[in-house]
């Protein structure tokens, strides 16, 4: 049986490295993108067939173009996963942030991966998957105490463009998923988190190998258990 493929966006650090560690470890042939090199990333070619994609920033529509040009010869993928995000200035309530830094936040965090699985949804194999890394933060019913408000907004938009491309492509052979890793110890989720990266990463590889050939958009979280929209 021929090796799964896995293309994950984001793996320098944190969740996005623990992924591509984890499924290099289930015997998946990777392809992993980073902004800039990344020694821990370039130290797990080892542990698996790991081809590095470095200079990609899926706010650059051009090097996205490159990347897509790049693997045209490649095998197509069983699963891309867009891990990319920012919380910039998240502790700062919505109606005082900088408009800039909004705009920001909302292109990355909203926009870019939507358009990011637009220019590489048709290099997915039949009963791929496209992942998108949200938050339960961005549930609009969960919502109760605030706080992170931009953030919070940010995730809610993924999470309705992502359910508008899954409208769009309703016919389509892949199903995507929204998925929420926990509350993560990384840069973003900070030190008080509850979950370590490999908890997390490890949950999420085991609900996505399950998830594989299923269709339609779903919001899960590491366990599998299904996030209230």
């Amino acid at each position: 049986m021929s090796r799964r493929r896995a293309l994950i966006v984001g793996a320098s650090r944190g969740l996005g490295l623990g992924l591509v560690e984890r499924f290099l470890a289930r015997g998946w042939d990777v392809t992993a993108t980073v902004r800039r090199p990344s020694a821990a990333l370039a130290a797990l070619a080892g542990a698996g067939p790991l081809r590095i994609e470095t200079g990609i920033d899926i706010d650059d529509d051009a090097a996205v173009a490159r990347l897509r040009a790049g693997l045209a010869e490649a095998p197509d993928f069983d699963l891309v996963f867009v891990v990319a995000g920012v919380a910039t200035q998240a502790g700062t309530p919505a109606g005082l942030l900088p408009r800039e830094v909004a705009g920001a936040v909302f292109q990355t965090n909203a926009l870019s991966p939507i358009r990011f699985a637009e220019s590489v949804h048709r290099r997915l194999a039949p009963d791929g998957l496209i992942v998108l890394m949200t938050s339960k933060l961005g549930s609009v019913s969960l919502n109760r105490g605030g706080g992170w408000s931009s953030y919070r907004a940010s995730k809610a938009a993924l999470n309705t463009l992502a359910r508008s491309f899954a409208g769009q492509h309703s016919g389509a052979a892949w199903g995507l998923v929204l998925m929420h890793p926990g509350w993560v110890r990384t840069d973003l989720g900070g030190r008080r988190a509850t979950l370590d990266v490999e908890t997390s990463a490890r949950g999420m590889v085991a609900v996505l190998e399950a998830r594989q050939g299923q269709r339609g958009c779903v919001f899960l979280d590491y366990t599998g258990a299904t996030v209230p929209w």
